[in-house]
């Protein structure tokens, strides 16, 4: 295959301004020839730098750019450090917060590790490139930009783009100077990366349509040279609902905001309708390995065989096979009801994920009655009730069943001395946490605000 068509068979191809190629309603023609016949050809992907981390919603141009680059392509990935300090309106309803330079280095510097494990920025052959759109663009001035850039440009052109007409129509949001000009910066970056580095190629979100065919044309007009646009398809849920983003907030590819276990658990109770397809998206598995899957997928799906395959396949590329295992390995401790004979670090990303009062050190409940224990945790409505879940056999203290409703819970049941599992049933879990690191573990994560 060449890109083109493994892309297509990916389902990763939206549109795309080749003439060559033929997109309608989502099916693309056989006729790829042309530029997807070229070699070493150099492309680009934009990121704004909106946070010191990546998610997984990043993750399908970052991975194409993966994709290309195995292949023999040269990729480029974009910081905004000056979109980055603009905002791009595509797909909001207000506007956003704006960014210090000092914050904008900072997430830029954290995400570069992150990009490390997705694209090779070693390899003598064709290595990958991180550039900052801020050393080209910061040096020009605003009435240079206007004269040189913006006359190639017409207000029609620009209000007839989707996100910046939806926010022209709100009338209690609009859309400031600043963000409308946004397709103007952008669409700078594509001719001067091809000016400089001999791009022909810019990918992205379908969300990004306007911005990219912006860049094409700028670069006509400005060096008389045709570059090339191809987008991919937004993600959503089979339901409908906004890929990426878990009952606990967005799933981050920093493990300071969400730990390998939690990575995992979002690819593995991925809806059924959508394993295959995001197989197809996030994973770098064979063609025959896929469909092997799918095979097995829909004779059993109860097996859930393509599941593990891609929570593993995912879980392994951001985090690492060693935090995959840990990942399987606690979530087996939930399954088989042995949470508390966890490591020190998986009890901790354990904390991340189960409900309950994290209080200060000095604030646990300490020589308690069981009865008030398991009442303060969330898991009993009254007292009546923890009394009578106890009695029948249904509170489990660090994973021991329970049954004397006048146990007293002392200092000597805490994990790690601060952390209390207890568990209703089989699965109804509930954790009772001091807030402070633990001096004697360095690995310590302390439960992020952002999740």
């Amino acid at each position: 295959m060449n890109i083109f068509e493994e892309l297509k068979w990916r389902g990763l191809v939206a549109d795309c301004t080749d003439a060559n190629v033929v997109v309608e309603g989502g099916r693309v023609s056989e006729d790829n020839s042309g530029l997807w016949h070229r070699q070493n050809m150099v492309l680009y992907a934009g990121f704004d730098p909106t946070a010191d981390s990546l998610h997984v919603g990043n993750l399908v141009p970052l991975l194409a750019l993966r994709r290309f680059q195995l292949l023999g392509h040269h990729p480029i990935a974009l910081a905004g450090g000056a979109t980055g300090s603009i905002g791009d309106p595509s797909g909001k309803t207000a506007e956003r917060q704006l960014l210090t330079k000092e914050i904008l280095d900072h997430n830029i510097a954290s995400v570069k590790l992150q990009l490390a494990k997705l694209l090779d920025f070693d390899t003598k052959q064709n290595p990958a490139r991180l550039l900052d759109n801020a050393t080209w663009t910061t040096p020009v001035g605003f009435l240079d930009f206007l004269r040189d850039i913006g006359k190639h440009f017409s207000v029609n052109q620009m209000i007839a783009k989707e996100s910046v007409r939806a926010r022209m129509e709100d009338r209690e949001v609009g859309i400031s100077y600043t963000e409308f000009s946004y397709m103007l910066l952008q669409a700078f970056d594509f001719m001067v990366l091809n000016r400089d580095h001999n791009c022909e190629l810019q990918i992205g979100g379908s969300d990004q349509w306007g911005n990219i065919t912006a860049g094409i044309e700028l670069t006509r007009k400005k060096l008389g040279r045709q570059v090339f646009g191809l987008t991919l398809p937004l993600i959503t849920n089979a339901d409908g609902s906004k890929f990426g983003k878990s009952v606990s907030g967005a799933i981050w590819l920093d493990p300071k905001r969400t730990s390998g276990y939690r990575f995992y658990q979002f690819w593995i109770n991925t809806d059924d309708r959508d394993v295959i397809r995001y197989l197809k998206y996030f994973t770098f598995l064979s063609q025959e390995e896929i469909v092997a899957l799918e095979k097995q997928h829909t004779e059993n799906p109860g097996v859930r065989v393509a599941h593990k395959a891609l929570a593993k396949a995912a879980t392994d590329l951001i985090h690492g096979e060693q935090a995959t295992e840990d990942a399987i390995n606690t979530s087996q401790a939930f399954f088989t009801g042995s949470v508390a004979e966890l490591p020190p670090q998986s009890i901790l990303e354990a904390r991340q994920e189960l409900p309950g009062p994290v209080v200060d050190p000095s604030q646990l409940p300490l020589n308690k009655s069981l009865i008030e224990v398991v009442v303060y945790s969330g898991l009993a409505p009254s007292k009546g009730q923890a009394k009578r879940d106890i009695e029948s056999g249904g509170i489990y203290l660090n994973d021991k069943q329970e049954k004397d409703p006048s146990r007293i819970v002392t200092e000597a049941d805490y994990l790690l001395k601060q952390h209390l599992i207890l568990r209703k049933g089989k699965k109804n879990y509930a954790m009772i946490s001091g807030s402070a690191p633990i001096s004697n573990n360095s690995n310590y994560l302390p439960p992020s605000s952002v999740d």
